[in-house]
């Protein structure tokens, strides 16, 4: 058979069936030795919402493909702000704390901290105390670990929006709900509010002054990844010095003597560094394999009912995602299988355009909510609605 045409160029006929079985076969096998559960060809959705179709020239959008059940869909729209302002406000473009002056003092002095022990290490590499190889695994650990700081501080640590609503089985399962009186809005379970930050935070653990902001559902991962760096930056040097000082006799291990100073303070340094990942480690492993986090801990130890907890572990893809394992070692925010159900919320609008979406019906920019029949409430129960 010899080759087909299509708009005017040569190309060779499709491959067999079975060589297409075979490349899916391999590409499954890869998938599912690396953990990848969520795969963007297939469950990427495929609609834009910032396309205007009434731009000269533009054509109407696809509709997106329906999913069949147990298939994934990523809900490409955006419905957060776009103000170009700092703070933890529903309607700050970038998530910062900027109200805890000793919380800043302290994450500043976390990235000092590094700093000093990445600029030790290359001095011990550039006088020829250590191999280069060496002193670039070091400033690797420590980039790592500045890059999942900063990924920390920097994220919102999974706040509760004022539109957020139970989920369809909390809504089946429960007859009454929490509410916060601080945000007056919807508090899911194991959430809390933050007095620093001003905001309810789902799946909270507690509030980090060294990162400068709430450790939560949605920074968590990068939380854990900045402590393991840290751990292994500060177990790497004490491994390194005490090898150069107790095991290494030769003239070539002879630091310089003004890169010695650096390096007893180095080790001060490193110690402490230790010791605390090492607890925090501790801390957060035991919240995942109970499903307790420090703040309900501390708290069930205050009454003495943690005999009574009943809450599943969590599992490690509600912290790492879907993606697969080589996503896991860098700071990138996780995809969740269900992010309602990891988050404890809902929102309206999601479920619009979900809902729009299973109907095959244009999705709206913003959704447009069908208004629903109301009861009227006395007033004393509407003193604790949501404004």
């Amino acid at each position: 058979m010899g080759p087909s045409y299509v708009d005017g160029e040569a190309s060779m006929p499709p491959p067999p069936v079975h060589h297409e079985r075979d490349r899916s076969a391999f590409r499954y096998c890869v998938r599912t030795s690396c953990g990848c559960e969520y795969d963007p060809l297939t469950d990427k959705l495929e609609y834009d919402y910032n396309y205007d179709e009434t731009a000269p020239g533009a054509k109407p959008q696809p509709m997106p493909r329906i999913r069949e059940r147990g298939e994934y869909y990523v809900d490409s729209f955006n419905g957060e702000a776009w103000k170009c302002s700092f703070g933890t406000a529903e309607d700050n473009g970038i998530w910062m704390n900027s109200g805890d002056q000793a919380g800043t003092i302290m994450a500043t002095l976390v990235w000092i901290l590094m700093l000093y022990s990445g600029v030790t290490v290359t001095l011990l590499t550039v006088t020829e105390g250590i191999p280069p190889i060496l002193g670039m695994v070091y400033d690797l650990l420590c980039f790592m670990a500045l890059a999942s700081h900063a990924k920390c501080s920097l994220t919102d640590p999974g706040t509760v929006p004022r539109t957020a609503v139970p989920q369809e089985l909390q809504r089946q399962t429960s007859t009454s709900h929490n509410m916060c009186g601080q945000c007056q809005t919807f508090k899911p379970p194991m959430s809390h509010h933050c007095r620093i930050c001003n905001r309810c935070v789902s799946r909270m653990d507690h509030h980090c002054p060294w990162m400068n902001n709430c450790v939560g559902v949605a920074n968590l991962k990068h939380f854990l990844l900045f402590l393991l760096y840290t751990w292994t930056c500060a177990a790497y040097a004490l491994i390194l010095f005490g090898w150069n000082y107790f095991f290494c006799a030769d003239e070539d291990c002879i630091f310089h003597p003004v890169v010695v100073h650096l390096v007893r303070v180095m080790t001060v340094l490193c110690v402490g560094a230790f010791l605390f990942t090492s607890s925090m480690l501790m801390n957060v492993c035991y919240g995942l394999m109970t499903g307790i986090g420090t703040i309900d801990r501390l708290k069930k130890k205050a009454t003495n009912t943690m005999s009574q907890s009943d809450e599943e572990p969590i599992p490690l893809k509600d912290v790492f995602g879907i993606e697969g394992y080589h996503t896991w070692p860098f700071p990138i925010d996780p995809i969740f299988d269900d992010y309602d159900r990891v988050m404890g919320y809902s929102t309206p609008q999601r479920l619009v355009r979900e809902q729009q979406l299973m109907d095959n019906q244009r999705p709206s920019t913003p959704p447009e909510l069908a208004p629903s029949p109301t009861v009227e409430l006395p007033a004393c129960v509407n003193d604790f609605l949501p404004i």
